[in-house]
């Protein structure tokens, strides 16, 4: 008997974790391990953008930040936004109504008791932030509110 019970919960135990899925096993082009990873980007990148932390509101460095130019992702610099569709929406986190199409992933986020949409690096699957419905009506309707931390700026030339 012992041992029936003890095979169900292994074969239960399995059947939970095969329906979680987490960002470490789906397909993306970069692929490192945890000590790559720690290697290659600081502590506080690597909480952000591996662990899914998020910065102190306006504590980053392009919270306010509106020269022109590209943004890339920190991790593997997979082109995300473009200066043009950042904008100020004073929550303290750099903010775009857009990605370029095809350099994210999204992804239900149901961490601390809410229901939000993570938004990840399409490329090495790195968290970047959140997206929101209350962007700007004028142009998409929609907040990427994204860690300074998780990306870098490129100037235009």
């Amino acid at each position: 008997m012992k041992k029936i019970l003890f095979l169900i919960l292994i074969l239960v135990i399995q059947s939970c974790q095969s329906q979680t899925k987490k960002s470490d096993d789906m397909n993306f082009e970069v692929k490192k391990t945890d000590a790559e990873w720690k290697a290659k980007l600081s502590d506080e990148e690597y909480r952000v953008l591996r662990e899914k932390g998020t910065e102190r509101a306006f504590t980053g460095e392009y919270w306010d930040y509106f020269e022109k130019g590209k943004y890339v992702c920190a991790a593997c610099g997979n082109k995300l936004f473009t200066s043009d569709t950042k904008f100020d929406s004073h929550c303290g986190w750099p903010s775009f109504d857009q990605a370029i199409k095809g350099s994210v992933i999204y992804k239900e986020d149901l961490s601390f008791g809410m229901v939000r949409t993570e938004v990840m690096c399409a490329k090495c699957g790195s968290h970047l932030g959140h997206v929101f419905d209350d962007g700007p009506r004028e142009t998409t309707g929609k907040r990427f509110c994204t860690n300074s931390v998780s990306i870098k700026f490129i100037p235009e030339k």
